[in-house]
């Protein structure tokens, strides 16, 4: 990052929502310490000076009465609704002049800009004004904003432009009146609601996300350019009312005093060199209290499957054929219940069955049915009964696989597990375990990278499984359970029944997977399987996968797999892998 990156007394800064609430405040701050000049924009009219009726008060419901009384005399009717608007419109006025003076008194130099930033023609007429008149700009703080908090079903359009308008369609104004290519700094004022989620901000926390990724384009476009994101927590001030605050400390999240959000600014626009892009203030939104119906309900869900929509089942082929792997079949069944349940999320799956899997003969489309049927729930838990079934040819219905899912709204703390030193400094590349025929999987299921130890004990792996593209996971995206990175992770136990009996095998069944966290995609994983029963005719396994450090993603238990030298002959190898397959 260049020098003129950082922010002197010869910088001008247009700021959206800059002349009241807390970017007002980091205006001020920012003119205390770099003595600088800004452009605030603004929605409010500023007016010349105040009306009488106001003059010598400060009490709002003082002036409240003031107003009324006032409209009285006149012979004009009025309501408590015209009384607030014109109070509130009051309050807006006196906070912009007080912003314009605590800025001439900190040493810097500021003009007021009433606009609309989602008016392009108007905010480019403004802007060119204002800049005759203070200098050209060199950096833009972004940190309009405001709020409409529903349910998403309860919102309508109206919510959502309020919302979204002035952070997307205000920022694209603005860098179309102020080109990036001519600015050393842009400074975005993000949520944490965009990079957490938060339960009645959908609107919000799309617009916030937003900017974090266009901050990441305008830094690669603009390398000249200091570029930040900052995702806030909520403040002491602004949006954050008392009632609000007082909801936060119910929750236990605290709230950024003004002065230590300001500064905390400060220290980061002080340091451009190797910055992030994207900053987090806070921690986690923590979710609501969920309101469950106690009622147990039965749902049927009923899905097309084919394997043009489903492009990781060329990469999942035995004896010629695509084959559903097991595991995508949790996470069908996971994927739909925590859409019932928003909040909720996968934590245990049990008791998994295969009846008769699903193998794609051709691209004609089949319809199959999942029911999930409630066992139990309440606020913190809720388990389900799972079953996929069709119709067959002679209208008799089919049994495919069944599974008993818990979901839990705050998941218990990840364990960890032991480390074994020098492990890691051993092995086999896993690549020769795909091109030998040991494991037939293609690239999207591609992720041992190499096999530390096998023993008459079990399997150690190393891990690493490029991203599927959403369009190459097709039906079965990855939510809060990855299958493609739990397939890898279960690979352990065809490598052992290959290694040990010289016979391929394939997945019966699987007792019990508890997780605590999902597996990633990009990032180096381990799986450690630990053999519970064996024979030349199957083996019984528990595997579990963990990070670099020891903590535990998920632990599966009592995996079952069937074991025949006469499956060879349907594993076909995967040849020699490209450069970039990762194992």
């Amino acid at each position: 990052m260049s020098q003129s990156a950082r922010i002197g007394s010869s910088s001008v800064l247009a700021v959206s929502g800059g002349a009241r609430g807390i970017t007002a405040q980091c205006a001020i701050q920012m003119a205390r310490r770099y003595h600088c000049k800004f452009i605030l924009l603004g929605r409010t009219a500023l007016a010349a000076s105040e009306p009488e009726w106001a003059r010598n008060s400060t009490d709002e419901a003082d002036l409240k009465g003031r107003f009324i009384r006032w409209q009285s005399e006149r012979g004009e009717k009025t309501t408590p609704v015209i009384a607030q608007k014109a109070v509130a419109e009051l309050l807006a006025q006196r906070e912009i002049s007080q912003t314009l003076q605590a800025i001439r008194e900190a040493g810097g130099e500021a003009v007021y800009l009433s606009v609309d930033i989602t008016d392009a023609a108007t905010l480019k007429e403004g802007l060119e004004t204002a800049q005759l008149q203070i200098g050209r700009v060199t950096g833009l703080l972004h940190g309009a904003g405001n709020l409409a908090d529903k349910l998403i079903e309860q919102k309508t359009a109206q919510d959502f432009d309020k919302v979204y308008n002035p952070k997307v369609i205000g920022l694209k104004n603005l860098l179309a009146c102020l080109p990036p290519e001519n600015l050393e700094q842009i400074i975005l004022f993000s949520s944490v609601a965009g990079f957490y989620g938060n339960a009645g901000q959908v609107d919000y926390s799309l617009a916030n996300e937003i900017l974090n990724k266009t901050a990441y384009l305008l830094q690669h476009q603009h390398p000249h350019c200091r570029v930040l994101s900052v995702n806030w927590g909520p403040w002491d001030g602004g949006m954050v009312t008392p009632a609000l605050k007082g909801y936060f400390a119910r929750l236990n999240i605290a709230v950024i005093p003004l002065e230590v959000g300001a500064e905390l600014l400060m220290d980061e626009l002080d340091h451009p060199e190797n910055a992030p892009v994207q900053l987090v203030v806070g921690g986690k939104l923590t979710r609501p209290a969920a309101t469950i119906d106690p009622d147990l309900q039965t749902q049927r869900i009923s899905r097309l499957l084919s394997l043009d929509l489903n492009p990781f089942l060329l990469d999942h082929v035995i004896g010629g054929k695509p084959v559903l792997p097991a595991i995508c079949v949790i996470n069908w069944v996971a994927n739909a219940c925590e859409q019932l349940y928003p909040g909720y999320s996968l934590y245990i799956s049990e008791n998994n069955r295969v009846f008769k899997g699903l193998v794609f003969e051709n691209n004609t489309p089949a319809r199959y049915t999942l029911e999930l049927k409630e066992v139990t729930k309440n606020t913190q838990e809720i388990i389900f009964e799972a079953t996929i079934s069709s119709i067959g040819e002679k209208g008799k219905q089919q049994y495919h696989y069944g599974a008993r899912v818990t979901l839990k709204r705050e998941m218990p703390q990840a364990p960890r597990v032991d480390l074994r030193p020098g492990l890691r400094a051993n092995g086999q590349p896993g690549g020769q375990f795909y091109a030998d025929g040991t494991l037939f999987h293609g690239l999207s299921f591609m992720g041992v990278k190499r096999v530390l130890e096998i023993s008459p004990a079990g399997v150690e792996l190393e891990c690493y499984l490029h991203a599927l593209t959403e369009e190459a996971q097709g039906q079965f995206p990855v939510q809060n359970f990855n299958p493609y990175a739990v397939d890898v992770q279960l690979q352990g136990l065809l490598i052992w029944a290959r290694h040990t009996y010289g016979a391929a095998s394939l997945p019966l069944k699987i007792q019990h997977v508890e997780q605590f966290r999902p597996l990633p995609f990009n990032k180096i994983y381990f799986a450690s399987m630990k053999l519970q029963q064996q024979s030349e005719t199957g083996l019984v396994a528990d595997v579990t996968a963990f990070d670099a450090e020891g903590n535990v993603y998920n632990r599966i238990t009592g995996a079952e797999v069937t074991i025949s030298k006469q499956l060879n002959k349907l594993f076909v190898a995967a040849g020699k892998l490209p450069a970039t397959s990762g194992v």
